[in-house]
């Protein structure tokens, strides 16, 4: 199967979440993916263990002020950027590239000091695409060329 190329920043939809043109850093140096969110509270549905949360935050310009609810796909623990290792929820949820949907984990974290509010990682990305950091906004672009013919 050939690997799609993707640049190092794209604008990605969160199909089931229905949150379109979100800006996504495409970072192979992070093993997991997570996605900006706040008020974050787990809490237990017929015996399992779900999660609500906020995606995004106020000052976002995409932000709805929907609450989302969701079971948890994973918690465990994620070393971030600045080395500090926290406990974070994960969900599983489906993410769109160049028109195709694929399953996606994604760590809930506030990320709201950082550019983008979507960090997708190397887990994700191999065995899909390869990443050339010269390029942005592939996804967008081969999109919109469809669109026009």
């Amino acid at each position: 199967m050939e690997k799609e190329i993707i640049g190092r920043l794209e604008i990605v939809d969160l199909t089931d979440l229905e949150l379109r043109d979100i800006d996504a850093k495409i970072d192979t140096g992070a093993f997991s993916s997570s996605l900006h969110c706040h008020n974050i509270e787990e809490f237990e549905n017929e015996g399992e263990q779900w999660v609500r949360f906020n995606l995004l935050d106020p000052e976002h310009p995409n932000y709805n002020g929907r609450l989302f609810s969701l079971p948890v796909h994973d918690v465990r623990e994620v070393k971030s950027s600045n080395g500090q290792t926290e406990t974070r929820i994960f969900i599983q949820t489906r993410i769109c590239f160049f028109s195709d949907d694929y399953k996606i984990e994604l760590s809930l974290t506030n990320r709201s000091e950082m550019k983008y509010p979507l960090l997708i990682g190397r887990k994700f990305l191999r065995k899909k695409f390869l990443v050339d950091v010269s390029k942005i906004n592939l996804t967008n672009k081969k999109q919109n060329k469809a669109k026009l013919k």
